[in-house]
């Protein structure tokens, strides 16, 4: 398993992998499938993204194949430059329980350890999906708090956890 932060060429591969993260997984992200299905010029918004100051998205790849990706991105403001934040992690299922999630969100934390001035990282998982509460935690994530009915979709409401991590 190769994991490398994800460059402008990657972006159809990345693009592809968001889709089927949207689909299999619609309780897990705040954007749905259909949004993003019709969104006008989707590789080069992720192209813009990939190349941003102050995000980061890392993707997992095994033989060659982008399997797992997550976002870290750093807050702009002077008054919230000490936070980061974890988004869009997403591991496809034919690579799920072989490290790659744990991978991931750990080259997400070793970056943002060299951030100068970040001293935590904050990210939100669906409270019902334990096998990514289990992971968050065991590389020292923690519960700060909970919001109740965070995202509807279809008729079904999803509670969110909010987690953070103290790099000091």
């Amino acid at each position: 398993m190769l994991v490398r932060k994800l460059v402008s060429e990657d972006a159809d591969t990345y693009w592809n992998l968001r889709l089927e993260a949207l689909k299999q997984n619609p309780e897990a992200f705040a954007s749905s499938y259909e949004e993003a299905v019709q969104k006008g010029n989707p590789i080069e918004e992720v192209q813009q993204n990939l190349i941003t100051k102050g995000s980061y998205t890392f993707g997992a790849f095994k033989e060659n194949k982008l399997v797992g990706m997550v976002t870290l991105v750093r807050e702009k403001a002077i008054k919230l430059r000490h936070r980061a934040n974890i988004f869009a992690m997403y591991v496809s299922p034919t690579a799920r329980g072989t490290g790659v999630a744990k991978a991931l969100i750990q080259t997400a934390i070793d970056e943002a350890k060299t951030l100068d001035g970040v001293i935590k990282i904050n990210l939100t998982v669906v409270a019902s999906n334990e096998s990514a509460k289990r992971l968050y935690n065991s590389v020292g994530f923690q519960v700060y708090g909970t919001e109740k009915k965070a995202l509807k979709v279809n008729e079904t409401y999803y509670d969110e956890e909010h987690m953070v991590l103290f790099l000091d």
